[in-house]
């Protein structure tokens, strides 16, 4: 999580070594993907951009901005230079700004979505537009895994809120970062008291996928059978309360600022 991706980002963690991919993803998720995702200037975009400063020959990018009606804009320099003129349009264009928090929300992820490891997107765009106490219910009867590559890391820690791991962070010593991180996405915000050993998530977040209900429930995450959700019917009783996001991942939904 970097705030918008592309421009460095190619090289650092890009291809870069387990090392570096765990580091800036865990840094990320020490800022909170509700805080950092759709922000521009963000300690992970100086991370990155300063390592790939290291690289001892000239850097170029093209950078594309795509919308689902075609190229929105094509920004050519630096990777620094591109990049921030592409991340100027993609907040024009990749943002949803709502007026208020809904109390539920169906992320409907399209089929490109094979496992939950991309699948969460479904959750973390969509979280900062999530009351206190709400749902994030990912609707993806297609979806049977949670990760082919990462699956057995994340059957064994489950889904956290940040300072599940922060503060025990002996238990989870022997975790990739980039596990850790997917991990805290996926569940969002919240509290964790080591004395009590009580975790408090923000919002709720529930799996309607083809991943059993045993499943979902070990890993700390809610369970809703995909075959009595009606996706038409969710969307004809939208209202304030409820929001239902047909292409959920395509863009980050966002709170208005108070004036």
């Amino acid at each position: 999580m970097v705030g918008f991706s592309g421009g460095n980002k190619y090289f650092f963690p890009g291809i870069a070594g387990p090392d570096i991919i765990d580091l800036s993803h865990w840094l990320g998720a020490l800022i909170t993907s509700y805080e950092i995702i759709g922000t521009k200037d963000t300690p992970v975009r100086a991370l990155i951009n300063l390592a790939a400063s290291f690289i001892p020959r000239p850097r170029s990018a093209i950078c594309v901005v795509d919308t689902q009606e075609g190229v929105a804009g094509v920004f050519c320099g630096t990777p620094e230079e591109a990049w921030s003129q592409a991340a100027d349009l993609s907040a024009q264009v990749h943002i949803r700004w709502v007026d208020k928090p809904f109390q539920t929300v169906l992320s409907v992820m399209p089929l490109m979505y094979n496992e939950i490891w991309v699948g969460a997107k479904g959750m973390y765009k969509m979280e900062p537009v999530v009351a206190d106490g709400g749902e994030v219910i990912i609707y993806a009867p297609h979806i049977h895994e949670f990760s082919v590559v990462h699956g057995k890391y994340i059957k064994q820690i489950g889904y956290h809120v940040r300072d599940y791991f922060v503060k025990q962070p002996g238990k989870f010593a022997g975790i990739p970062g980039g596990v850790l991180a997917h991990s805290t996405h996926l569940r969002g915000k919240g509290t964790y008291d080591p004395v009590n050993g009580i975790e408090s998530p923000r919002i709720r977040v529930t799996l309607a996928t083809g991943i059993p209900e045993a499943e979902c429930k070990a890993v700390n995450l809610g369970y809703r059978d995909p075959a009595g959700i009606d996706v038409d019917e969710w969307i004809s009783r939208q209202d304030e309360n409820l929001l239902v996001v047909p292409r959920a991942g395509e863009f980050l939904y966002r709170l208005k600022k108070k004036e």
